[in-house]
């Protein structure tokens, strides 16, 4: 089936982004030069750009033009950002530990979480985090290899999964929860915790080019991690 007119301009868009072409801040095309480029009326192009403006990707300013946005991530509870530079806001000391990357096949809740079909292959990488050498998240995350398709290389050890993926695929859209929740056994002992210590922990599914980028599952030492926020 042919993607509408409007959507091609999205992804267009989109793929110019995430390739680094256009960064933040950048004035793209207009609706006259787009029209143009694709043979589509001007009303086709504005529709895409609307929808990019309100999935906050792009920044629409009158009389001035179409730019690229800067993320606005002020409004969730929890800020998207990397735990190493929570860290080192504290003056204290960041270490990743990557236990596992890989690829595995999505099961039938993962893949419909993940927008995808069953036996679909994923990326997966667990990645344990210390502050001053003790464990304070364990990072249980899941990638879409279309949006990420150079996730399985990259050195996390040096560059934590969040700093990348926030690097190359722009952000549109979070959903999250955090829940009190029992340790599973490996979690608990990778965390160095108690055995009647809850785990604070936060689910987060995030998209990117109009498509589910990366679900994860951060585990928390319930008495040794709070989350804080600001609105």
């Amino acid at each position: 089936m042919t993607a509408p007119a409007y959507q091609n301009i999205k992804d267009f868009i989109l793929a110019r982004i995430h390739a680094g072409v256009w960064a933040e801040g950048d004035l793209v095309p207009s609706e006259n030069e787009l029209s143009r480029e694709f043979k589509v009326a001007r009303m086709t192009v504005n529709r895409a750009l609307r929808e990019l403006t309100a999935e906050q990707v792009l920044e629409r300013v009158q009389g001035l033009g179409t730019y690229v946005a800067r993320p606005k991530y002020e409004s969730t509870l929890v800020a998207i950002r990397s735990i190493s530079d929570e860290i080192e806001a504290r003056g204290h000391r960041h270490r990743a530990e990557v236990l596992e990357v890989g690829e595995v096949v999505a099961g039938v809740e993962l893949a419909a979480e993940m927008q995808l079909a069953a036996g679909d292959t994923v990326f997966r990488s667990w990645v344990r985090h210390t502050e001053n050498d003790e464990p304070v998240q364990l990072e249980e995350r899941w990638v879409n290899p279309e949006v990420v398709p150079e996730y399985l290389r990259q050195d996390f050890a040096a560059m934590t999964p969040n700093q990348y993926l926030m690097r190359v695929a722009p952000l549109q859209g979070v959903e999250y929860r955090i829940e009190a929740l029992p340790a599973p056994p490996r979690i608990r002992g990778l965390l160095t915790m108690r055995e009647a210590e809850p785990c604070l922990v936060l689910h987060r599914r995030t998209w990117s080019q109009g498509k589910v980028a990366s679900v994860v599952n951060l585990w928390h030492p319930g008495g040794r991690y709070r989350f804080t926020g600001n609105f």
